[in-house]
């Protein structure tokens, strides 16, 4: 693995913080290991909190949802949550936070699509 080919060549090797290894090398630089090497968010985390996980189930669903009625116009391949989805959600979100934005001028919304 990686990880073993780096404990090999690595002269020290320092806990510097919970999920956090410095290897030190030979020339005399370092290189900080985050999670031994692992899915950072899963092995870093503290868990995922409520406010998030609520995000991540709404966005699977919708776009479950999404897949389900246009499966025939989509290539098979990795994809993003189609945008509108990803805007619906978050509006969702902080309207049960009880939070207002503003509404975004043309010359926004015309740089925020220039992105897509």
């Amino acid at each position: 693995s990686k990880v073993k080919d780096l404990e090999e060549i690595a002269v020290d090797k320092i806990n510097v913080r919970n999920g956090v290894e410095e290897y030190k090398l030979p020339n005399g630089k370092s290189v900080f290991l985050l999670g031994q090497g692992r899915l950072v968010n899963l092995v870093n985390g503290d868990g995922h909190p409520a406010e998030i996980m609520d995000l991540s189930f709404s966005l699977q669903l919708e776009g479950a949802k999404y897949i389900k009625e246009n499966h025939q116009n989509m290539k098979v391949n990795l994809s993003p949550v189609p945008y509108e989805i990803d805007e619906k959600i978050a509006q969702i979100k902080l309207k049960t936070l009880g939070i207002e934005i503003d509404t975004l001028s043309k010359e926004q919304q015309d740089y925020l699509n220039s992105w897509k």
